[in-house]
């Protein structure tokens, strides 16, 4: 089973959205979890917006509650999906050497599935 991280800024939109479609993707092929860089929205439900959005997609943020990434997080991971360039440079300054090959961008990972590519996300504008 692959372990994945999805982080945005606040774990309150985008990587909340992004774990539930995963996991729903997934299957039980995948585990999905996800984190934000601050705290900000800690022990928040996901923005409401978002909740409804993924409401008409047939599945529930319902049980969600924001976190603030912990180094723990990255390790146990196979993966760790970054919702925008900023958040991947950010997770590459804090994270080990021993765990930097799993860091990769959704906007990059969206067009291309290689992982040497997600190494030089295109710029995005944070969401959340």
């Amino acid at each position: 089973m692959r372990h994945l991280l999805t982080v945005c800024l606040g774990n309150y939109c985008r990587s909340p959205f992004a774990q539930v479609a995963l996991t729903r993707r997934g299957g039980t092929a995948v585990t999905v979890r996800s984190a934000g860089l601050i705290g900000k929205w800690q022990d928040q439900p996901a923005n409401p917006s978002m909740i409804n959005a993924v409401r008409r997609l047939g599945l529930s943020l319902t049980p969600h509650r924001a976190q603030q990434i912990a180094l723990e997080m990255l390790d146990w991971a196979d993966d760790v999906l970054a919702m925008d360039a900023a958040v991947l440079e950010t997770l590459q300054a804090i994270c080990s050497e021993a765990n930097a090959h799993k860091l990769g961008s959704a906007s990059r990972a969206a067009t291309s599935p290689t992982r040497s590519d997600k190494a030089t996300p295109p710029s995005t504008t944070a969401l959340c």
